[in-house]
């Protein structure tokens, strides 16, 4: 696995970068912290506001108001896309947009060797801005596409098993960019799926519709528990796939992942999946 290349590398014409928007403490000032309503404010996310496929799993960590908050944003934008140090150097953002203004990745910056699982990360809808605990990956080319097959990889089992391995309690930038990520030219059927799977497990609800069109996915299209339980099996089968690994390496994968967790109903329906892949599919 760790003779794929660094997740920073080159993927379907994109390159992602880990990048923070907003610290919760030196932007203290521009948060308003009555979450009971948004009452037109943009949502401010720390980690806890998201899981895996589910970017409303918490509270928003504050609200701020909209035209503060864009203005604060566009002076920092204007600044970072001159400086070749940073993530946004040389990229355009025309007509007033703003980097909020589509969807993207967050992940969580803290974990423990105790949580069941270490790289959490969500496709976060536009108009959300984050706290540093709640990092972005900052897409530099490509397209939707390229953000649902990372997205995707990210999410797997397989990917978390590496992690675990080298991050114990902050999921720092310098580590989460040398992760192994595969190529999707180690298979373009296989890769394919990944991004059509992650694209529709993405695609929560019509906040998503822009990004969903540009995949080629339907939005709110995983109508049951057990479709998501089903798809991101496959995916766990996919992306071990995709590192080339065999039947046995995925059931070490899932037996060595985390002490006690009960693991056999979806190790089995991942090497269903596995096996199907292996047969045809890919």
């Amino acid at each position: 696995m760790r003779k794929s290349p660094r997740l920073d590398s080159v993927r379907l014409g994109a390159q992602f970068r880990p990048a923070t928007e907003l610290h919760a403490t030196a932007d203290k000032a521009l948060y308003e912290f009555d979450l009971d309503e948004a009452r037109g404010r943009i949502p401010v996310y720390a980690g806890s506001s998201f899981n895996l496929w589910n970017p409303d799993a918490g509270p928003p960590y504050a609200y701020s108001p909209e035209a503060t908050l864009r203005a604060h944003l566009a002076k920092k934008l204007a600044g970072a896309v001159r400086s070749k140090r940073s993530v946004y150097a040389g990229m355009q953002f025309e007509g007033g947009t703003l980097p909020l203004d589509k969807a993207r990745i967050a992940f969580r910056d803290v974990t423990s060797p105790t949580n069941t699982r270490t790289t959490i990360c969500c496709l976060l809808p536009p108009g959300v801005s984050t706290v540093h605990k709640a990092p972005l990956l900052v897409r530099r080319g490509g397209d939707a596409s390229s953000e649902a097959y990372l997205l995707g990889v990210m999410s797997s089992i397989p990917f978390d098993w590496v992690t675990r391995r080298w991050i114990e309690l902050t999921m720092s930038f310098e580590l989460l960019i040398s992760m192994p990520v595969p190529m999707p030219t180690n298979s373009e059927v296989v890769s394919g799926r990944v991004v059509e799977i992650a694209g529709r497990l993405a695609a929560f609800n019509e906040r998503f519709a822009g990004w969903a069109a540009e995949v080629g996915v339907p939005v709110d299209s995983v109508e049951s528990a057990a479709e998501r339980d089903a798809l991101v099996a496959e995916l766990d089968a996919l992306v071990s796939l995709l590192y080339g690994l065999t039947e046995s390496q995925v059931r070490h994968v899932f037996a060595t992942f985390h002490r006690g967790w009960n693991y056999e109903a979806r190790l089995d329906a991942v090497i269903t999946h596995y096996r199907e892949w292996r047969r045809g599919k890919a």
